[in-house]
């Protein structure tokens, strides 16, 4: 054992270098701030978005259109699906619950019953709410829908 053999204990060596602790350290004086200007100072902040006094890209990009605040998103189901669910579940009630156990839909979300598809059982559908085509679908086989 002699002294070339010695390293530091693991963990007390830091791989970043320290700003600011003056000139022997490599990175002091202006410690990486460069000489002068606002952003060589403390206090120093900027406006989200500011670009130097150029024009910010937020204000040249063009803005047109209107997104509805009270707009509801329901979750599209349609009726082939229900009769997928049907068949494979030998199900006579689809409500939320049963769109849920089966992954098709989140707590949050509203349904919908779309009528894209065919639906041959006779079933009880409980949904937010239903296309036209879809309760006419429903309805052809003798099945009910209740709305939530």
């Amino acid at each position: 054992m002699d002294l070339s053999c010695l390293t530091p204990a693991e963990g007390s060596v830091k791989d970043r270098k320290r700003i600011g602790r003056g000139q022997g350290s490599g990175r002091g004086g202006t410690s990486t701030r460069g000489h002068k200007g606002a952003k060589s100072r403390s206090g120093y902040k900027s406006k989200i978005g500011f670009e130097g006094g150029q024009m910010p890209l937020q204000r040249t990009s063009p803005k047109f259109g209107f997104k509805n605040r009270n707009r509801v998103e329901y979750k599209g189901i349609n009726v082939s699906t229900l009769q997928r669910l049907v068949e494979n579940k030998n199900l006579q009630v689809i409500d939320f619950d049963t769109l849920y156990d089966n992954g098709l839909i989140s707590r949050k979300d509203l349904v919908k019953i779309l009528g894209n598809g065919e639906l041959t059982a006779k079933v009880i559908v409980k949904a937010h709410a239903f296309s036209k085509s879809a309760i006419e679908k429903i309805e052809a086989v003798g099945g009910t829908i209740e709305k939530l």
